[in-house]
């Protein structure tokens, strides 16, 4: 039988792997709006977390949690990712630590993870990182839409998509 720690590694493991699957799929194809919105929009759904009473932690460490995930960890994926225009559409510009920044967060919150098990019970915790994830994501998907938007509203996607509005109309 395995250990919880090694069932914790395990599971971290495979969601980062899973993570770095996705993230090479969803950069081979164009940047839509809604793959912009939907990712924060569909992990909204777990603050229902906090309807159970033992994931319910004090307000000051959620708002830390959020903060942190918000400014410090989110600094990394902001300054290894872009949008720009390629042949009239709009894709993902990352840099070449975009995959090793997302391998080192996996791990800091590993480690941070193990050191807040000791202190906390495993539902707090997991909300603790949850508003820290959340915070993190919904900042970079925050400067993603506003990218996203200016580049949606340039001439040279404009001019793309004119001739294709006319087929349809």
């Amino acid at each position: 039988m395995l250990s919880k720690a090694a069932i914790t590694a395990l599971v971290s493991v495979v969601g980062l792997a899973g993570v770095l699957a996705w993230r090479i799929r969803e950069g081979r194809s164009a940047v839509t709006l809604k793959k912009i919105v939907m990712p924060p929009l569909g992990m909204a759904t777990g603050f229902c977390m906090f309807f159970y009473p033992p994931c319910r932690v004090p307000f000051l460490w959620a708002l830390a949690a959020f903060l942190i995930g918000a400014v410090v960890f989110a600094y990394p994926l902001l300054i290894t990712s872009d949008l720009h225009l390629q042949n009239g559409m709009i894709m993902m510009k990352r840099s070449s630590a975009f995959f090793t920044v997302i391998i080192v967060l996996a791990i800091a919150r590993y480690l941070a993870r193990g050191f807040f098990d000791r202190y906390l019970s495993l539902e707090q915790t997991g909300a603790l990182f949850y508003l820290l994830a959340f915070g993190m994501i919904l900042r970079w998907r925050a400067k993603l839409f506003f990218a996203y938007r200016a580049l949606a509203n340039s001439p040279a996607v404009a001019a793309v998509a004119a001739p294709e509005q006319s087929l349809t109309e």
